[in-house]
């Protein structure tokens, strides 16, 4: 009787395993020990164990401490900018845009961001740029004062290429519910403050290599005057993370909405945490966007389009009474953040949000 799992007559024999399948699980439990030392310092300590476990454990007896806690949670990828991370071979700071545009949505309610998890998602593992993304993800991590308690990396042969990868992730925080930030707080009157980007962050970048990539025929080694460093560099250049800039803001209780300034653009993102039918006139002649939106602008791009693609130099607006806009300022400003007046919500009613003017 022949048998099934023989290989026909003149062919080789090719083993029937995993890895001739494309899974490689060695080189995924060499990751894990690279990975150990980068996840260790993005801990907090109500972090219960370490890597390894089927689950991450962080102790909720912290949120006694809290009268009516509402727990936030939020979860995202950070889209095509990892294209751009593999042009470059370069993989560890992807991880942090991961991690800001996670808690940085969080923070808008007033959350402080507890932990991190991570999901990363290859054609093929290769241990050291799998450990290089985690390093991004704990440095992201580590900035927003969260805990990175797990996380999984799957190996997809077949579905993506040897050196594709993409990365997705979820952050849990707490908020007092007293303290919670939104448009029930907003008054007419109330100033806008802008926190400055530091740069494209991780939004619009199908748009951006468009234009750089496939428009203009650039090559990520290309040095840009305008720039002062690659073009590589420039889309390369990580997600600024404002979310312990942010809690210490709304620790006074002086702060009554912020918005994260990503897909959509300024605009519509401050829209989302004004009241019904409210609105916010917004002074463009308050500030000069970095120079990659002039360059996108110059290569193509229509005024209207880049408003509502990218941040335009403005990576959150917070929402505040006007005699707390100096001693926000000075906050901010003791703290590294660039920050400016950009405007006002209207006291007219006027729904939406206006940008007049035009950049200094």
């Amino acid at each position: 009787m022949p048998n099934p799992s023989a290989a026909p007559a003149g062919e080789p024999s090719v083993p029937i395993s995993y890895a001739a399948a494309g899974v490689d699980i060695d080189a995924g439990e060499r990751a894990v020990q690279l990975m150990k030392a980068s996840v260790a310092r993005a801990s907090r300590p109500e972090v219960v164990g370490g890597l390894g476990g089927f689950a991450g454990l962080f102790d909720a007896s912290a949120l006694r401490g809290y009268r009516h806690p509402l727990l936030a949670t939020s979860t995202d990828g950070v889209g095509t900018k990892v294209a751009v991370a593999q042009r470059m071979d370069r993989h560890d700071t992807i991880g942090q845009d991961l991690v800001g545009m996670l808690v940085d949505d969080l923070v808008v309610c007033g959350a402080e961001p507890l932990f991190v998890t991570d999901y990363i998602a290859c054609g093929r593992v290769v241990p050291e740029r799998i450990a290089a993304i985690v390093a991004g993800v704990a440095e992201g991590c580590r900035l927003a004062g969260a805990a990175l308690v797990g996380g999984e990396t799957a190996e997809h042969p077949g579905l993506l290429g040897p050196d594709e990868y993409d990365v997705a992730g979820a952050t849990t925080g707490v908020v007092e519910a007293d303290d919670l930030l939104g448009p029930h707080r907003v008054r007419p009157g109330d100033a806008v403050l802008a926190l400055a980007s530091s740069g494209l962050h991780a939004n619009g970048y199908s748009l951006a290599r468009r234009v750089f990539f496939d428009h203009a025929g650039w090559d990520v080694h290309r040095h840009v005057d305008g720039l002062g460093r690659t073009l590589g560099e420039e889309l390369l250049e990580p997600t600024r993370i404002y979310a312990l800039d942010c809690l210490a803001l709304a620790r006074g209780g002086a702060v009554h909405a912020m918005a994260h300034i990503t897909g959509g653009g300024l605009a519509a993102n401050l829209a989302r945490v004004l009241p019904d039918g409210a609105g916010a006139v917004l002074d463009r002649a308050t500030w000069t966007p970095p120079p990659v939106f002039a360059l996108l602008a110059e290569l193509g791009v229509p005024p209207e389009e880049m408003d509502r693609t990218f941040n335009m130099g403005v990576g959150m607006a917070v929402v505040l009474p006007e005699t707390e806009v100096a001693a926000a300022l000075a906050l901010l400003a003791d703290r590294g953040v660039p920050a400016w007046r950009l405007g006002t919500v209207d006291e007219n009613g006027a729904a939406g949000c206006r940008l007049v003017g035009a950049h200094a």
